[in-house]
């Protein structure tokens, strides 16, 4: 099965302790680019999660929106500075002697003051939390990769619907080559008997005037190319992977061929099937671009 590079998944986790969201998004990229937005407390994790979504994605630029909320209330400590509290009383009974004033403060002040109580988070269990980010990330990742992968499927479709199109142009473009020199043939036969009159014409004369526009015309090379190009890129649709590289590659190839039909024909004909052979080219290479 092939994928399409853009998809989205989203997944929760919930128990007593914690709230964890996870969401996946992605729309095409040459390589895998991978933007994580997460809250600070989880950037410990930022690495393990990157090897993670490689187990799921190889192309596409993907952003990853990761929410937590901690319900634990315990995780937090109040801290009674007993040293600084020493500090701020010695230097205000010093001031108070100082300037011959009452040294009012009460426990109510003096506990407001800066670094006197402070709330310290404890160590958060590591482990635990890698644990279950890691469930509810693999869960929206696989819900990415489903929505890629119907998406991918629609694709496949639609490529191998073009491709069959594309075959049937080239068969079109096989059958009239044979049909464009006896033409030609008869074209030049045609004018040379007009400039003769009652002269006998020349026949190994015309036979190798139409010998080297055959010669000229040929493009038997680029129709043999053209299908093996076609019929390598339903194989690699049918094998699926990651194969949009690939499939770029011989639409480049295919596009190629496409040119040199189109610059070796003198035919009205054969021109327009070409030139619709190249329209159809481009619609694969554009939708080629969707896969992974």
């Amino acid at each position: 099965m092939i994928k399409s590079m853009t998809g989205f998944g989203r997944a929760e986790y919930l128990d007593e302790k914690r709230k964890i969201t996870a969401e996946i998004k992605a729309v095409n990229h040459r390589y895998l680019d991978c933007s994580i937005k997460m809250p600070k407390k989880l950037s410990f994790f930022e690495a393990s999660i990157r090897t993670l979504l490689k187990d799921y994605i190889q192309r596409g630029k993907v952003d990853i929106f990761i929410t937590y909320e901690d319900y634990t209330g315990s995780n937090y400590n109040l801290k009674y500075n007993r040293d600084m509290a020493k500090a701020y009383m010695t230097y205000l009974e010093e001031m108070a002697q100082e300037f011959g004033i009452e040294n009012d403060v009460r426990v109510s002040t003096l506990s407001r003051y800066p670094e006197v109580f402070t709330l310290e988070e404890e160590n958060a269990d590591e482990e635990e939390i890698w644990s279950d980010l890691e469930k509810v990330i693999r869960e929206a990742a696989g819900h990415f990769v489903d929505a890629r992968i119907k998406e991918g499927e629609n694709l496949r479709k639609d490529l191998c619907d073009k491709l069959d199109t594309m075959i049937s142009y080239v068969d079109e473009i096989e059958k009239r080559a044979p049909q464009i020199i006896e033409e030609y043939k008869k074209d030049l036969c045609g004018k040379v008997s007009e400039l003769l009159a009652d002269s006998r014409i020349d026949e190994q004369r015309i036979l190798g005037e139409v010998t080297l526009y055959a010669d000229k015309i040929c493009v038997d090379e680029e129709i043999v190319r053209l299908r093996s190009h076609i019929s390598t890129s339903k194989e690699i649709l049918g094998g699926g992977g990651s194969v949009g590289r690939k499939l770029d590659f011989i639409a480049q190839e295919m596009n190629r061929e496409a040119n040199t039909i189109l610059s070796k024909s003198s035919d009205l004909l054969t021109s327009d099937i070409a030139i619709n052979l190249k329209t159809d080219i481009e619609k694969v290479r554009e939708q080629i671009q969707n896969i992974e």
